[in-house]
């Protein structure tokens, strides 16, 4: 039973993977509750009241600020979603199958808008994403087609969101709006070290070591939804 953020995050770091929000897809998610439902038991969570212990909205955010054993992006079915470190490489290994940002282009497999963006962040290192959109020159008519692309580039385990930034206006005051999301590439956010155990994965072990992960936690869930829910397609 999740009652607090410490809840959240033992459950988290035991099963290795979660749907964020409440909808599982048929997977899992921990908090398995959508946000105007009832909960299934009795406990003080509540979604958008700006508790940070008690609010899974605060968590997803927290869990990049306060930690670095825990990635949360659009990760899943083009759904937010949360995977620990011990899990990433295995994700990893089954999505890119040792390939760099290059060789998946060259492979025609991400889009031409997709590389306009990744080279933004990758020259910019953390970045907010407005300022990906103003560095990258990317108009308003080109807001679908954005929003495309970074999801693509989620998905496919090139980009993660590191965190947010408040927004400052020209007078040096916080502007009272939404903090804006930051972006990296996995890389700057988990460092080659990841990566080296990742290439040390073959693909297939990979899908099959998360496959099993996936009935352990959810011995219900079906093969094909497992099978996008690892690939990413």
């Amino acid at each position: 039973m999740i009652r607090n953020y410490d809840d959240f995050v033992s459950t988290l770091l035991d099963a290795g993977f979660s749907m964020g929000g409440g909808n599982s897809e048929g997977i899992y998610t921990i908090i398995n509750w959508n946000w105007n439902e009832e909960p299934p038991y009795e406990t003080p969570i509540q979604w958008h009241t700006g508790n940070k212990e008690t609010d899974p909205w605060e968590w997803r955010i927290r869990v990049l600020e306060e930690r670095n054993d825990i990635a949360y992006s659009k990760i899943f079915f083009k759904k937010s979603g949360f995977i620990t470190k011990k899990w990433y490489p295995y994700f990893l290994a089954a999505r890119r199958d040792g390939q760099d940002f290059e060789q998946t282009y060259k492979d025609g497999t991400i889009s031409h808008f997709a590389k306009r963006i990744y080279e933004v962040i990758v020259a910019n290192g953390r970045i907010p994403l407005q300022d990906i959109k103003l560095k990258g020159e990317f108009s308003r008519e080109d807001k679908a087609g954005f929003d495309r692309a970074l999801n693509e580039l989620q998905m496919k385990m090139f980009v993660t969101i590191c965190g947010t930034q408040v927004r400052i206006s020209k007078n040096g005051s916080a502007n009272n709006v939404m903090p804006s999301t930051m972006l990296c590439t996995t890389e700057e956010f988990w460092g080659a070290e990841l990566f080296k155990t990742a290439d040390s994965i073959p693909c297939k072990s990979a899908i099959e070591e998360i496959m099993q992960q996936v009935l352990r936690i959810n011995p219900s869930a079906n093969e094909r939804k497992i099978s996008k829910f690892i690939l990413g397609a």
